[in-house]
């Protein structure tokens, strides 16, 4: 990835033109928004005193000059603190008085027009060539008996309200920066809780892209970046844990299959090379049948647990559990009679409808009875009961046998798990017959518990939804 593909950097980079964009606005907009603000405030404001000295003049000018005694020091005190120079003009454009100590007494303005602030009540120019460079200028009249004496004009150069504008505008860049570096710390927080999780998260993915699913992402941050990342390793840890479920399911095959397979072989071999007699021959055939019906059983389970993972729709209808139940039970009396075993049935009514997927259930009582005659003692009883409870039908399946021990009753629902005990006794088991029952259960939308103490027996119980079609 190139750098500045990443999209943090393009952030910085939008974050940067946003700077330069808004300071290069403030510099042009702010100025000339600035200049012309300033310039009206100055206007106003020197109008208003010429407006008071003309006031001033009006009480004294009676159609002829004014006396100089109190209004020369007038406006030579309003001029300095204005900072600006005022002239008394009469009618015909000739200064009367000027704040700048007489200099202009005398002088005539060539082209005067009294007119000459227009609509906005100043003007900004060198007044009639009179200054060497541009003022504002501000014009009230004087006047008397209800005519026009003369005028009270004030000019005040440019160049300060430009230094005015300047400084403000100064303060308004410096406070531009302070607000563009302090915004530093969004680009710092957002770097800590978002870019830096990212990048880890980034990393993870490509991890796990290569196959290193037991990578980690080390965020733990409670906002939406930590919840992505705990989702992330969930995900590792399932996808690790199913890897390895898959591994461990094609060893499992590769082994249930390979050891009938192995003995076909050396049994087949034997018959054919003359090792066989061939009085016994037949013997070995029909040792040959039995593994191939291992194999058959083994692959059926295996299809039917593969139905079982699509999901597919169940074939439910209203049934009598103890009926099936006492059906299941008689298919197994020929096995119960060679190890004198009892299979003891009881029910807590005659007949007990449900509501369920017949063959499924019929799989299931199989399965448990199958291993509770396979894991019992000789001469003893298995006990096989249904209750009812509220709307749900309990199905208990329970064995005086060996038991299961506390670190295995997890891990009997896994596909081909087989406990120590199970290997020792039962050499022939597939080890996916619980995991076929708990998926029928669960696709049913109950539940099936276990209780077992070793060398005590183990109970089986499961749930089924009663017939409310009673």
């Amino acid at each position: 990835m190139k750098r500045w593909h990443s999209l943090y950097y393009k952030f910085i980079l939008g974050y940067l033109v946003f700077g330069v964009l808004s300071f290069l606005v403030i510099a042009t907009l702010s100025s000339g928004w600035a200049y012309r603000l300033l310039l009206s405030h100055r206007a106003d404001m020197l109008y208003d005193e010429a407006r008071l000295l003309a006031s001033r003049y009006s009480s004294v000018y009676r159609g002829a000059a004014p006396s100089q005694g109190d209004t020369q020091m007038l406006i030579e005190t309003v001029s300095t603190y204005l900072n600006s120079e005022i002239w008394i003009v009469d009618s015909r454009g000739s200064v009367v008085e000027d704040s700048v100590h007489g200099t202009r007494t005398r002088t005539d303005i060539q082209g005067f027009d009294p007119t000459f602030t227009g609509n906005r009540g100043y003007a900004v120019s060198s007044f009639y060539n009179c200054f060497s460079e541009d003022v504002l200028s501000v014009c009230a009249p004087i006047t008397g008996n209800y005519q026009v004496h003369g005028y009270v004009l004030i000019h005040l150069p440019i160049s300060e309200i430009k230094g005015l504008c300047d400084q403000f505008l100064n303060v308004l860049y410096v406070t531009s920066c302070i607000i563009f570096g302090l915004s530093l710390i969004i680009l710092l927080v957002f770097t800590i809780t978002v870019y830096f999780p990212l990048k880890k998260i980034t990393a993870a993915a490509n991890q796990y892209a290569e196959g290193h699913l037991s990578h980690r992402v080390t965020v733990h941050t409670h906002d939406e970046i930590g919840y992505l990342a705990d989702t992330l390793n969930f995900m590792s840890e399932k996808l690790e844990k199913g890897d390895e479920y898959q591994k461990n399911f094609i060893a499992n095959v590769s082994h249930d299959f390979r050891s009938p397979l192995t003995s076909i072989k050396g049994y087949l071999e034997a018959i054919l090379d003359g090792t066989v007699p061939p009085e016994l021959q037949e013997k070995y055939l029909r040792l040959v049948i039995s593994e191939t019906e291992r194999l058959n059983r083994l692959t059926q389970r295996l299809l039917l647990l593969n139905s079982l993972d699509q999901k597919e729709s169940l074939t439910r209808s209203n049934f009598d559990i103890n009926r099936v139940i006492k059906d299941t039970a008689a298919s197994f009396e020929g096995t119960c009679k060679t190890r004198n075993i009892i299979l003891d049935l009881t029910f807590s009514e005659s007949i007990t409808m449900v509501y369920a997927d017949l063959g499924e259930i019929q799989q299931v009582l199989y399965n448990l009875i199958d291993n509770a005659i396979k894991f019992s003692n000789t001469d003893s009883t298995i006990f096989i009961q249904t209750t009812i409870k509220y709307e749900k039908v309990f199905v208990s399946v329970k064995d005086t046998g060996i038991g299961i021990p506390r670190d295995s009753q997890k891990k009997i629902w896994e596909r081909f798990y087989k406990t120590d005990l199970s290997r020792g006794k039962d050499k022939k088991g597939t080890g996916l017959g619980l995991s076929i029952v708990k998926e029928i259960i669960q696709n049913h939308g109950e539940t099936i518990d276990v209780i077992s103490t070793e060398g005590v027996g183990t109970e089986f119980i499961f749930t089924l939804p009663r017939s409310t079609n009673l």
